[in-house]
């Protein structure tokens, strides 16, 4: 058997799980030229083997409890999907992001990690810390820090 094709590889790249274009491009890149890369890019995106809104609203509904919306603004960017696709995959998979839902996953993370409320300043800091780093805003840190968690829900 010889060397499998570009749109080969694409197939089995696609057939595991889904990729955004700039991956994709990215993996394939090595294996051709750039004019033929693309070519199978737009065939694979015109058949709707490839789909940028798809992979980002997928991606977004794996990693939304673990993750603030900061967070996962940055990770998409960073797997090459442009802005308006990126809002899109937020706007559907976590609705009213600054409003309610963010402050629920947040809590629902905070609640899995820490057993109690902060009792210090570097208690508080710590956890301010590790929700900072799975991307929620300072806002909604401030507004889940100073709740009264003691209470029963």
């Amino acid at each position: 058997m010889g060397e499998p094709s570009l749109r080969e590889r694409a197939i089995r790249l696609l057939a595991r799980r889904d990729h955004s274009r700039a991956e994709l491009a990215r993996k394939l890149a090595a294996h051709g030229p750039a004019e033929e890369v693309e070519a199978v890019l737009d065939r694979m995106t015109e058949l709707d083997l490839q789909s940028d809104r798809r992979y980002a609203e997928a991606w977004v509904r794996a990693k939304a409890a673990r993750y603030g919306a900061t967070r996962l603004r940055s990770e998409l960017a960073r797997r090459g999907l442009d802005r308006d696709t990126i809002e899109e995959a937020l706007a559907a998979e976590c609705p009213a992001e600054e409003g309610g839902t963010e402050l629920e996953r947040a809590r629902a993370l905070w609640r899995g990690r820490f057993s109690c409320t902060p009792a210090d300043a570097r208690e508080w800091a710590r956890q301010a810390r590790f929700l900072h780093g799975r991307g929620f805003s300072t806002e909604v840190i401030r507004k889940l820090l100073k709740e009264n968690h003691d209470e029963p829900a």
